[in-house]
């Protein structure tokens, strides 16, 4: 993972965008809520087999390859953090995710 240095108009900093280095294919699908992929049928030709819709994400921690921070192959709205990260930055007062267990 990288932290990027940033400036914030009207704020003193310092402030950082943390960036993922990792795509993992990592979502299961049988665990996790609802999964929707594109078909040929959206329109969307350069899509089709990736997802459209992913809610309840449940991942599969085997595939995860001791990862600690990392995106989920086609779904990258999502930032997956271990559990030692995401309490490292709750102990260092950073400010701005939702933490969400999958």
């Amino acid at each position: 993972m990288q932290f990027l240095p940033v400036q914030v108009d009207g704020h003193a900093g310092p402030y950082f965008v943390l960036n993922a280095l990792r795509i993992i294919r990592c979502i299961d699908d049988a665990r996790s809520e609802e999964v929707q992929y594109f078909k040929p049928e959206d329109g969307q030709p350069e899509k089709v087999g990736e997802y459209r819709f992913v809610r309840g994400m449940r991942i599969d921690p085997t595939k995860t390859e001791g990862a600690r921070v990392f995106r989920p192959w086609g779904w990258t709205l999502s930032l997956l953090l271990s559990e030692d990260v995401k309490e490292a930055m709750e102990r260092e007062g950073l400010t701005g995710p939702r933490f969400t267990e999958v």
